[in-house]
């Protein structure tokens, strides 16, 4: 009888490893993007999460944690090499490979993109620089001059 039960106890504790392995997002599913077509959706996809930027819901703690989320997501599947660990081996396979000293990739933090889509938070507007007029100035300068270079007053 106990081994009856030690077998089953062991059989609902792989059952319940496995749904708890199907039941978690792949990156795709947290970008909402078919895997096929990540780089021809990227923008139609971060216009849809864009309700998720901190700056639109501050205070909101639920928000944050699915930014974060999709951040993560992004920066794995917008480095080709990451993206290819990750399609190979998975979530456990991008660990490992960090692990054991993967190299960092160049990809682009997710809070970048939805500035250049949407405009910067209010954080970002303080630190905008403001740019004066054009000067224009009239040099009297031969195509010589132009070509080979060096200083001239004005």
């Amino acid at each position: 009888m106990a081994h009856r039960r030690s077998k089953l106890l062991l059989f609902f504790c792989f059952l319940s490893y496995c749904l708890i392995a199907f039941a978690a997002k792949s990156y795709y599913d947290i970008l909402q993007v078919p895997r096929a077509r990540f780089g021809r959706a990227n923008k139609a996809c971060l216009s849809k999460l864009a309700k998720y930027h901190p700056d639109k819901n501050q205070g909101n703690e639920e928000a944050n944690k699915k930014f974060a989320e999709i951040n993560n997501a992004y920066e794995v599947l917008s480095d080709s090499e990451k993206r290819g660990i990750y399609d190979r081996y998975g979530e456990e396979g991008l660990k490992q490979h960090a692990a054991n000293g993967g190299r960092g990739g160049g990809g682009m933090n997710i809070q970048d993109i939805f500035s250049s889509f949407f405009g910067g938070g209010p954080m970002e507007e303080e630190e905008r620089v403001v740019k004066g007029d054009d000067v224009i100035v009239e040099l009297d300068a031969t195509l010589e001059d132009l070509y080979m270079g060096g200083s001239l007053k004005y």
